[in-house]
């Protein structure tokens, strides 16, 4: 990797940087591979969201070990890891704490002491976030974008790094509240877990019948090493074409561009904002640096534009009565958009 770009550090101490950065993520890998069988390319996303400092939207079938996949990645971070369960009588003080009145036993005198919520975390994994209304759906928002909590008019920081997982069921839809599109808009990813194959269904099968108790995930970094590894991955520079290609391929998710492809005009109501280009181009430095490269090439952007875009594009009814995804309206989009030329 050519380091000399970094020019915020010492040189010595960015090759210490970057040369912890890629066995960290080595020995992550391994880690939640000892319980996590295949789901390859999603443990990957969730490292780019963490190196980003993102948020991201976990969706799949229920039994697909999204709950362990999630806490066996905090562990293997040494971060702290909390967990709400998404309920419809969930409150927002649930969330994000709340004051009480205390009394002093001594003077007896009364005063308001906060109680914080388990939204102060570095991990937090809201699970079924759809199954909350809007309301407590809401009390992440300031959260995920400010990093801060407000109650009663006075503001509590979270502590860095921090990141939500949230988790949907994409079927189950009865007693369900979709996230509005405001939230939506501050997850950099929606992860698709899909099933797995018939030989690494066989080995979850193996490992989990035979009464050996799993392996114990041994931690592997600290905050600071997350927070050190953040700031790393925002020095990787991106050239301009590429750089134009990112704002293309954004721009031709909306109908009412000139450049949009036909299927975009076709199928789409609202395309992605300025927010998900800036996403896309974070979130494919960090996919290269974990890649052992230091340079954002056309194929990370075209394999990232899909979890970047998949919650971003709304569809009209044409759509849904022609049975066409947004996934297919966004393969399509990409293959008319080819990119530049790396030469």
């Amino acid at each position: 990797m050519n380091t000399t770009l970094l020019a915020d550090q010492d040189l010595s101490a960015t090759e210490d940087l970057v040369a912890s950065f890629s066995a960290s993520m080595d020995r992550i890998r391994e880690q939640v591979q000892l319980i996590i069988v295949g789901q390859d390319e999603v443990i990957d996303n969730l490292l780019v969201t963490l190196l980003t400092g993102g948020h991201c939207l976990i969706t799949g079938m229920p039994g697909t070990a999204k709950t362990l996949l999630v806490s066996t990645l905090a562990s293997s971070l040494g971060l702290v890891f909390k967990r709400i369960q998404f309920t419809p009588d969930l409150m927002p003080t649930d969330i994000t704490g709340t004051d009480i009145l205390e009394e002093d036993s001594a003077t007896g005198r009364r005063s308001w002491t906060f109680v914080q919520g388990p939204l102060f975390t570095n991990v937090l994994l809201a699970d079924e976030v759809n199954r909350t209304p809007p309301k407590t759906q809401a009390a992440l928002l300031e959260a995920m974008q400010e990093h801060s909590v407000t109650v009663r008019g006075n503001s509590y920081d979270l502590q860095l790094p921090f990141l939500v997982l949230a988790t949907q069921n994409p079927i189950e839809l009865e007693g369900t509240y979709p996230l509005p599109e405001a939230q939506l808009d501050r997850f950099l990813f929606n992860v698709v877990l899909d099933y797995l194959s018939p030989e690494q269904e066989v080995e979850v099968v193996e490992r989990n019948t035979a009464g050996t108790p799993l392996p114990t995930v041994e931690p592997v970094t600290s905050a600071d090493d997350i927070l050190n590894f953040q700031w790393l991955v925002r020095q990787v520079p991106v050239s301009e074409p590429v750089q134009r290609y990112a704002v293309s391929l954004i721009r031709a998710t909306r109908p009412t561009d000139p450049e949009a492809p036909d299927i975009v005009k076709k199928y789409v109501n609202y395309g992605a904002s300025v927010r998900a280009t800036q996403f896309l181009v974070l979130a494919a430095k960090a996919r290269a640096l974990l890649d052992g490269r230091y340079h954002v090439t056309v194929d990370d952007l075209q394999t990232l534009a899909l979890p970047v875009l998949r919650h971003r594009v709304l569809t009209n009814f044409y759509a849904e009565s022609d049975k066409t995804s947004v996934d297919d309206v966004l393969h399509a989009m990409i293959e008319a958009k080819p990119g530049p030329s790396e030469g």
